[in-house]
């Protein structure tokens, strides 16, 4: 998993333990949420066609390494 994958993955358990954590109506529960799972997505679409393209051949080449 690259160094970035792993921010990604804290911020996500990070996100969740926060649901569980504070209280149950607490918005920044829900704010933190967003923010890991939605920030990712948006960066990738925001992306232009052939970005997308030549990041999708960087992963493919990084898979079995």
């Amino acid at each position: 998993m690259s160094p970035l994958g792993k921010y990604y993955v804290g911020a996500a358990i990070v996100s969740v333990l926060a649901l569980f954590v504070l209280p149950l109506p607490s918005i920044l529960a829900w704010l933190i949420t967003i923010v890991a799972l939605g920030a990712p997505v948006a960066a990738y679409f925001m992306l232009d066609e052939s970005q997308r393209a030549r990041l999708r051949r960087a992963r493919r080449r990084g898979i079995g390494r």
